[in-house]
């Protein structure tokens, strides 16, 4: 089963750090990163961008606009794709993930999530 676990963190904060504690930050993260690229399963490791545009549609039709569609304080910030048997498998491999061990005042989060084909004849 493939789980597609996300990393969030606050841009806001992230912003607010002195330039050499981000770099530190960063620098911190790189054993956890290289632990977690160690484990067999995982399928895709990459941060994203802070940037963001939403497609939603708007009387039949898609509309694109910036940002985020709702005000949130924590926004994506990495993504990973874990090939694991099943879901306590998956948390094992996501809680090596640095927003798992670090960075809790600048709300670093991982959320972990099952994922398959869709199949609408499925119950």
């Amino acid at each position: 089963m493939k789980y597609l676990c996300v990393g969030y963190g606050n841009k806001a904060k992230m912003d607010a750090l002195p330039k050499e504690e981000l770099a530190r930050l960063l620098h911190d993260c790189v054993p956890y990163v290289e632990e977690l690229n160690r484990y067999a399963g995982i399928v895709m490791h990459s941060s994203v961008s802070w940037d963001v545009v939403t497609i939603r549609p708007v009387n039949g039709k898609p509309v694109v606009t910036d940002g985020p569609f709702v005000e949130i304080k924590e926004q994506m910030g990495s993504f990973f794709v874990i090939d694991a048997p099943n879901m306590q498998e998956a948390i094992q491999i996501a809680s090596l993930h640095p927003s798992a061990n670090m960075g809790e005042t600048l709300g670093f989060r991982i959320e972990v999530r099952a994922f398959g084909e869709f199949d609408p004849e499925a119950d």
